[in-house]
């Protein structure tokens, strides 16, 4: 019957999702007095409440809004009667929160949930800072590019001035599977939190434990997803740099652009 599909339906979507009446669903606290935002005279989208580190009510696109999913009702099927009437629009199901389960490749519910947002940009802001670092690093202790660092690894795999006994392929297996499984054991962990700050030995110095300040451990955090931010769009950067200048690395677009001035 519809009333018992209605329900069947329901059931299912209950322990991850809302059911609630067509309009009377708002997501979000609204923005906070005295919000930041990352362009004045705009209001804060409703699905980004402020409550996460670095938000600022950044989203033009709506790409991390709640999904909303309509509920139709079934249409009348009575061959005794005059008429049947269609099904309508019962419900709108809203998600409130992702889900993480134990699959590894996708851990996540909502595939544009702001919470797996939150934890790609994070990880993809904390890449990029290695990137930065290992670009400045690398240049400065053997004066190749980080554009052509590929070509030299072709001659003879060399870290830190030792010559190591594997080839460019071997050492491509090599990252995979040391990657590939770290990214495993990662997505096995559920707790969203935990999927962000695993504290512990990622945690030598104590910034974030238990003990601190919960008010400087949000500045902390804030502080690692603007400087992650920073570094992706740095790292642009250096691409673009190296596509416009024929592979010139950090140091020698940086010296061009002095000459230039």
């Amino acid at each position: 019957s519809p009333t018992m599909l209605t329900r069947n339906v329901t059931s299912r979507v209950a322990s991850r999702s809302a059911v609630v009446p067509r309009a009377t669903k708002k997501v979000g606290s609204g923005a906070p007095a005295g919000d930041a935002l990352w362009l004045p005279a705009i209001e804060r989208p409703e699905w980004l409440d402020g409550t996460l580190p670095g938000d600022r009510g950044f989203d033009p696109l709506g790409l991390a809004k709640p999904s909303e999913q309509v509920l139709i009702d079934v249409d009348e099927n009575d061959i005794n009667a005059a008429t049947n009437k269609k099904g309508g629009v019962d419900a709108v199901i809203i998600a409130e929160s992702d889900v993480v389960e134990p699959t590894p490749f996708a851990p996540y519910s909502e595939v544009f949930g702001i919470q797996r947002f939150r934890e790609n940009e994070l990880i993809h802001g904390r890449w990029a800072m290695l990137a930065c670092l290992g670009v400045f690093v690398a240049e400065g202790t053997t004066g190749v590019s980080w554009f052509d660092a590929g070509k030299v690894e072709l001659d003879g795999s060399v870290y830190a001035g030792f010559t190591l006994p594997f080839d460019i392929t071997q050492l491509l297996w090599i990252e995979a599977i040391l990657v590939g499984g770290a990214e495993v054991y990662r997505n096995s962990e559920l707790d969203p939190e935990l999927r962000l700050y695993p504290g512990g030995p990622f945690d030598p110095l104590g910034f974030a434990s238990e003990e601190q300040d919960p008010e400087k451990v949000f500045r902390l955090k804030t502080a690692e997803i603007k400087h992650g931010r920073l570094a992706m769009v740095a790292f642009l950067g250096f691409a673009a740099q190296a596509a416009a200048n024929e592979g010139a690395g950090a140091f020698a677009s940086a010296i061009k652009f002095a000459n230039a001035l």
